[in-house]
């Protein structure tokens, strides 16, 4: 899959494609319903699929700020869009220059000279150019000026976690901050994940016989509510059953929020300076402050045997 970032990248002598356009954060599974018709469509025409979006999120721009936790960085995202068949994903630095791109030249500018768009296919909420002035009524029109085709996905309605809602990144993000893992699977069709670079930590874990790597998450990261939770820890391609701390040790009375995963069952590992991922499959329980540092010993022991049996559960 071709990755660039800016218009500059795209070839010159780039030809007709079937184009999407929108953050994609998550690629939760509304977003894998209009990917998946992109590349369906462009496999019937014989052209690539392309995925547009934006870094950074368009609303860190419009309102310094406000930039939403991410479900996904960019290249994870890429890795998701390669796996649905995308051909190709155009990321276009949102600047303030940008976003005063009036609906009409954004088509213009990106959809006709740069992509040659033939079909365009969104959701039926899509917004875009200035003040997200332009929708899918108005990319019709244009459409019919510059010769391509819309088509408009219905998203189906997420289940029992969304409460018959849409799915939608934000539900997902409020799921995740919430600390329900199993609901924001549901919409994303896979376990949540946060990836970073194993750090130093205090190292109690490993004084307390459960060795946790610290993860130094991403800016913006969506970082579960803070508690114990079930899931895995991906070294390089390697999946390991772990038991996962989030918060900021109330234990030892401490003030940084962190992410820590113990590898059930493995012994040696040094992952310092490691790009690792995390994933979240079930909570466990909340943060505590126990007793003492036996009680504490038990109640891990305790987390680690929940989390075991209920990563063994999630195979199934």
């Amino acid at each position: 899959m071709q990755r660039w970032r800016g218009l500059e990248d795209i070839p010159q002598d780039w030809g007709r494609s079937v184009v999407t356009i929108g953050s994609y954060d998550g690629v939760h599974r509304g977003h894998q319903l209009i990917i998946g018709r992109a590349v369906e469509r462009a496999r019937e025409l014989g052209i690539p699929a392309v995925v547009v979006t934006f870094d950074p999120h368009p609303s860190e721009v419009v309102r310094p700020g406000s930039h939403p936790p991410l479900l996904a960085p960019h290249h994870r995202r890429a890795e998701l869009m390669a796996e649905l068949g995308v051909d190709a994903v155009l990321i276009l630095p949102f600047t303030t220059e940008f976003s005063k791109l009036s609906p009409a030249e954004f088509v213009a500018k990106v959809l006709v000279d740069k992509l040659h768009a033939r079909v365009v296919v969104e959701g039926p909420n899509f917004r875009f150019g200035h003040k997200a002035a332009g929708n899918v009524d108005f990319l019709a029109e244009q459409g019919e000026t510059y010769d391509f085709a819309v088509e408009v996905v219905d998203l189906y309605v997420s289940g029992s976690a969304g409460g018959g809602q849409p799915f939608s990144s934000t539900l997902t993000r409020r799921l995740v901050a919430e600390g329900d893992v199993r609901g924001a699977a549901e919409i994303l069709g896979r376990p949540h994940r946060v990836e970073g670079v194993v750090v130093r930590g205090a190292q109690r874990g490993r004084e307390l016989g459960f060795p946790t790597a610290n993860v130094e998450t991403l800016p913006h990261t969506a970082i579960p509510a803070d508690g114990v939770y079930a899931g895995w820890l991906y070294v390089d391609d390697e999946a390991m059953p772990a038991a996962i701390s989030v918060g900021t040790n109330p234990q030892f009375d401490g003030t940084e929020r962190t992410v820590e995963a113990y590898a059930i069952d493995r012994v040696g590992l040094d992952l310092y300076g490691l790009h690792v991922a995390v994933e979240f499959v079930a909570f466990v329980r909340g943060m505590a402050k126990f007793e003492s540092l036996d009680e504490l010993v038990a109640a891990i022991a305790d987390d680690v045997k929940q989390a075991r049996e209920l990563v063994e559960a999630s195979r199934a």
